[in-house]
C-alpha cells in the first residue's frame, strides 16, 4: 500500500551548455509526487499520514520554492550573488519568511535566506528527482518519486 502526496514548487533555472530555449533563465511550476510504501497502520488507517509527509518534506522542499536553481559552475552565479549583496538581500530580507531546513548534500546546497539552490548537475526533472531523494530518503520509505515541470516529467522507483 502507498500514501501519496503532491507538492507544487515555483522555481527558475536554466540548462547550462544546452542548445535551445532552456539555455536561458526561465521559470516553471514543478509538481513533485512522493509515494511512501508500507503496511497500513490498523490504528490510524494510514501507511504514513499524508499531512506528516507534507510537513516533513516541505520543511526541506520550501527551499526550492520561489528559488533560483543554478549549477555550481554556472557563470551567472557570481553575478547573482554580487547583485544580492549590493541589494542587501544576500543574507536574507525581512520579507523572506519561507526558510527551509539546511540542505548541504553531495548533489545540492540550499541557501534559503536568499532563495538560491546550487546543484551539481543541470536541473532537469531526472536530476532534481535525485536531489529530492537524497534529501528525503531518511525521512520515510519512499517507493517512488515523480517530478513534472511544464510538459516534462520523470519518475524513479525505489525498492
Amino acid at each position: 500500500m502507498k500514501s501519496i502526496t503532491r507538492f507544487n514548487i515555483q522555481y527558475a533555472h536554466r540548462f547550462l551548455n544546452y542548445e535551445g530555449e532552456a539555455q536561458y533563465l526561465h521559470g516553471h511550476t514543478g509538481s513533485l509526487i512522493i509515494e511512501v510504501a508500507g503496511e497500513v497502520d490498523e490504528r490510524t488507517g494510514f501507511v504514513f499520514p499524508c499531512n506528516s509527509i507534507k510537513n516533513i518534506a516541505w520543511s526541506y522542499l520550501v527551499s526550492f520554492d520561489h528559488a533560483l536553481i543554478l549549477q555550481e559552475n554556472d557563470p551567472l552565479l557570481p553575478g547573482v550573488l554580487e547583485t544580492y549583496e549590493k541589494q542587501g538581500i544576500r543574507n536574507g530580507a525581512p520579507t523572506n519568511k519561507s526558510l527551509g531546513l539546511e540542505i548541504k548534500g553531495k548533489l545540492a546546497t540550499a541557501y534559503p535566506e536568499c532563495r538560491l539552490v546550487i546543484v551539481k548537475k543541470v536541473a532537469t526533472c531526472e536530476n532534481l528527482i535525485e536531489v529530492f531523494y537524497e534529501i528525503l530518503k531518511d525521512k520515510f520509505h519512499i517507493s517512488k518519486l515523480t517530478f513534472s515541470s511544464g510538459d516534462n516529467s520523470a519518475s524513479q522507483e525505489y525498492h
